[in-house]
């Protein structure tokens, strides 16, 4: 597949001259003005590299580059002008990032191998970003299904939780949303060092003894000290270390932090967590709630407020029986799914999407599952 290369240049025969001159090496798209050049960046292919000139009528090439920086940073970017100076080429390294500063009349070797340079780089940038992302989502995965072995209790409470947390943060409107997920999926990671039974005596309603309340309280810090070693997960390593935390000031960490000055991720995983606990053991929405309401200063009043808009969305499911024909994303399985057998394959509350889909369909295939699934389906 070809690299798409971006060219601006407010004169139509240069444009046409640099087009022929690059037919056939690359997928090259034209612009004459940079305003409307700036509004093909938010095409979903992205440029690998975009050259410009210098002098346009609107913005000059050193303000349209500093702008594709913004809007598309790995685009690698290339100043193409008959107007050079020291000056220039100066400013446009320094304020638009370029990569290489050419003149005109530019030889088409020259010109070639610039660009052959510049999608290098741009192919660098992204593979090292896919990499990471990839290393990351792995080593996610990999912790979280490490703490549903070892404790299912608590990975059936993440995939619960996990519905919560991601009606909040779409409430509170947060734009690095896979942080939140994240956090959820890793936030019951501390809870491996707790003595078998510990999690079942919170389920069951009961209180846990000063021990198993002193180990409880460590697990978030925990976590946090595993999580924090991971590439680009400070911040959700500091959101897991805070949902103990109430908003008043009360709970764990024992430090002056309260208010708004918790981490958001902090703030929704308590009010998340909590009522999934009292749901467990009252099994009905309202008091559940009515039990955070019970004790609301620890709560941040806004998330409360989201929370129960929520339990009005939930009320309009419906439990449904379905074949494996008629499962589709968003469904949520209202009772575990388990083989002919009687083994557990995936635990209630899990929310559907085309991974466990295909994993139920696999599932079915190997070594047969019990049918109808019992799921939930909005209205």
């Amino acid at each position: 597949m070809k690299s798409r290369i971006l060219l601006v240049d407010d004169e139509p025969n240069v444009l046409s001259a640099l087009k022929r001159q690059l037919r056939g090496v690359y997928d090259v798209e034209t612009e004459e003005d940079p305003t409307m050049a700036l509004l093909s960046l938010n095409n979903k292919k992205p440029f690998a590299a975009v050259v410009s000139d210098y002098r346009m009528p609107k913005m000059n090439g050193i303000e349209f580059l500093r702008e594709v920086r913004k809007r598309s940073p790995e685009t690698t970017r290339i100043m193409l002008t008959g107007y050079a100076d020291l000056d220039n080429a100066i400013r446009a390294v320094n304020d638009g990032h370029v990569f290489r500063f050419l003149t005109k009349p530019c030889e088409n070797e020259v010109l070639l191998e610039n660009l052959k340079e510049a999608v290098s780089q741009y192919d660098l940038v992204t593979g090292k970003r896919i990499l990471l992302e990839k290393t990351l989502k792995g080593s996610v995965e990999l912790l979280g299904e490490i703490t549903s072995l070892i404790k299912p209790e608590s990975g059936a409470r993440i995939n619960r939780v996990r519905r919560y947390v991601r009606y909040l943060a779409k409430k509170k409107g947060v734009k690095d949303f896979w942080r939140y997920d994240i956090a959820t999926m890793l936030s019951q990671l501390g809870t491996l060092i707790l003595p078998p039974g510990t999690l079942d005596v919170l389920l069951e309603g009961k209180k846990l003894n000063p021990e198993q309340l002193q180990m409880f309280e460590m697990h978030p810090v925990i976590a946090k000290s595993l999580v924090a070693k991971l590439p680009r997960l400070e911040a959700i390593a500091e959101m897991i270390a805070y949902q103990l935390k109430g908003f008043d000031g009360s709970g764990t960490p024992r430090d002056a932090v309260k208010g708004e000055k918790i981490p958001l991720g902090g703030r929704i995983l308590k009010v998340a967590l909590d009522y999934d606990l009292h749901l467990q053991n009252v099994e009905n929405p309202k008091k559940a709630f009515d039990k955070l309401e019970k004790v609301a200063e620890v709560y941040d009043p806004e998330l409360l407020y989201y929370l129960e808009g929520m339990l009005g969305v939930e009320a309009r499911y419906i439990i449904k029986e379905v074949g494996l024909k008629h499962l589709y994303s968003g469904m949520i399985l209202y009772e575990d799914v388990t083989s002919k057998q009687g083994a557990m394959l995936l635990r209630k509350s899990l929310e559907l999407d085309k991974d466990k889909i295909d994993r139920i369909h696999m599932f079915d295939e190997k070594i047969g599952i019990k049918l109808p699934l019992l799921v939930l389906v909005s209205e």
